[in-house]
């Protein structure tokens, strides 16, 4: 084992006591690769990191230590920074606070890793870019549904020609978000007050940016129409407060090779569907719908012939003529397969196309979906300069 060579990555973990921060990017990703005895390079190379938790709450800071087994935490963001031990700054804060903080931290020159939005507009998004660029600081962005399984399987589908040419995708994703009166709410009360950086458009487009880009086509349009559908929810106190930001988006797009997409966002419907998430991709040569694991295909010659009579019961039950795709291979957190790739960026210099450019693209696409709400017209997707 003293012939191991062992790259010991200092990572600062900011804003990681949410929900997301401390399960996805936390005990799933970082303490996972921590158990697993680090990133294998090679039988004689591994990556091993060293998080420290950095926040504004101590006593929560301390507790989620104790949780993850982390030995260092500190609310002092300059004392983080100032540590050459660090070399990775990682931002999971509300994104209203991010900007500030990954300034600090390419002026630090940390490498940098962070949530998406990266920014409440593209304009900041974008300068994040160039100013890592310009400080030749290693830079990415969260890009987590990449790597699910059913994406996964829709880009191998793809790969092997199953759906000949793409035609359109239908994206459904959300559930019922409880308004926490009587019911406890799933999800911070930030998200429903766009004072404080919430919002559907702006959640959730970036993410539908990056899938697009990368499993069909680059986004080139949009037709966005939001909804405020609640007006008063109640917050973790349990106080009533008035929703100001959008909780559900309807939005169209136009891709490369002449493929049109569409997807729902909404925190206000009740799932009729397999999965939190389905996208369904339809073909001249097949189809498939992807949940976030499974995939279900129907090729040509297995489609029935459907028609049309109100008049009678259905004959054709269509949920029969789908195959579930077998598991030909294991699948890793989507977050952690991520993370991994970042570090051997990071260490080895390998490969790594999701900077901080990609979380720009995806800032712009919630803008202009905004935009196109407000216009109520189609808005063209300039390109972002690399």
């Amino acid at each position: 084992m003293s012939d191991v060579k062992v790259h010991t990555i200092g990572i600062i973990m900011n804003g990681v006591t949410g929900r997301m921060g401390t399960n996805q990017h936390l005990l799933r990703s970082i303490c996972a690769i921590i158990k697993q005895g680090g990133v294998k390079i090679s039988e004689s190379e591994i990556i091993m990191p060293d998080p420290i938790l950095v926040g504004r709450n101590g006593v929560k800071l301390q507790q989620l230590a104790r949780r993850a087994g982390v030995t260092r935490w500190t609310t002092n963001l300059d004392e983080a920074m100032d540590d050459k031990h660090n070399i990775i700054y990682f931002d999971a804060q509300t994104t209203d606070r991010r900007v500030e903080a990954v300034k600090q931290a390419i002026k630090a020159r940390k490498h940098i890793y962070c949530e998406k939005p990266t920014a409440v507009s593209t304009r900041e998004a974008y300068e994040l870019y160039t100013l890592a660029k310009k400080a030749g600081v290693k830079n990415g962005v969260v890009q987590d549904k990449l790597w699910l399984p059913g994406l996964m399987k829709l880009k191998e589908l793809i790969h092997r020609g199953f759906f000949g040419k793409i035609l359109s995708v239908r994206g459904e994703f959300g559930y019922w978000v409880f308004e926490g009166d009587t019911i406890p709410l799933q999800r911070p009360s930030w998200n429903y007050r766009k004072e404080d950086g919430g919002g559907m458009i702006v959640d959730m487009l970036c993410h539908w940016r990056y899938v697009l880009d990368n499993v069909f086509g680059g986004v080139q349009a949009i037709s966005c129409r939001g909804a405020k559908h609640i007006a008063t929810r109640y917050d973790e106190q349990g106080k009533p407060y008035t929703c100001t930001a959008d909780d559900a988006a309807y939005a169209t797009f136009e891709l490369e090779g002449d493929i049109l997409a569409h997807f729902n966002s909404s925190w206000c419907t009740r799932v009729r569907r397999d999965d939190l998430l389905t996208i369904q991709v339809d073909g001249t040569l097949g189809s498939a719908v992807a949940g976030l694991r499974d995939v279900v295909i129907q090729p040509y010659g297995a489609t029935p012939r459907a028609t049309w009579n109100p008049d009678v019961p259905q004959p054709v039950n269509f949920f029969e003529g789908w195959q579930k795709l077998p598991e030909q291979r294991e699948y890793d957190n989507a977050f952690k397969v991520q993370w991994e790739m970042f570090l051997r960026h990071v260490v080895k210099n390998e490969p790594f196309r999701w900077s901080l450019l990609e979380g720009a693209k995806g800032v712009q696409l919630a803008e202009k979906g905004l935009e196109s709400w407000a216009k109520r017209a189609w808005v063209k997707i300039p390109e972002l300069k690399k």
